[in-house]
């Protein structure tokens, strides 16, 4: 089974890119950029919004698509996850829902951390890596 999801890449006027660390399984403790599954007949745009306030407390506009990739999850399902462009239009980053944490890092900082499967491959193959 696929499972459609939605991801932002949210990079600040200093150059940092956020993240979140999951507080529940798949990827639990793991750093990753805001997202999840789509509701049925949500658009990408509206679950990218609607994911990024659930597990930041920020408010988003959502620009283009960076990119697509695929990952296994339990079972026989294969999460199909749309990464999107996003910019802050207002609020605090505040950790919820799927967030044990939220911070803004630095790309030497994001080379350090427990990243989700694939992540910092995607993020350099899309060149949507702050410098």
């Amino acid at each position: 089974m696929r499972v459609n999801c939605v991801g932002a890449i949210i990079v600040d006027d200093a150059g940092r890119i956020l993240l979140i660390k999951r507080g529940h399984p798949p990827g639990m403790g793991l750093w990753s950029i805001p997202g999840g599954r789509l509701e049925p007949g949500e658009s990408d745009a509206d679950g990218v919004r609607r994911e990024v306030l659930e597990e930041t407390g920020l408010w988003v506009e959502v620009g283009r698509l960076a990119g697509t990739v695929e990952r296994p999850g339990p079972g026989r399902v294969t999460y199909v996850i749309r990464d999107y462009l996003a910019t802050v239009a207002d609020g605090v980053p505040t950790a919820g829902d799927d967030a044990a944490e939220v911070r803004w890092c630095t790309a030497d900082e994001l080379a350090r951390l427990p990243l989700s499967a694939g992540l910092l491959d995607a993020l350099t193959g899309w060149g949507v890596l702050p410098a």
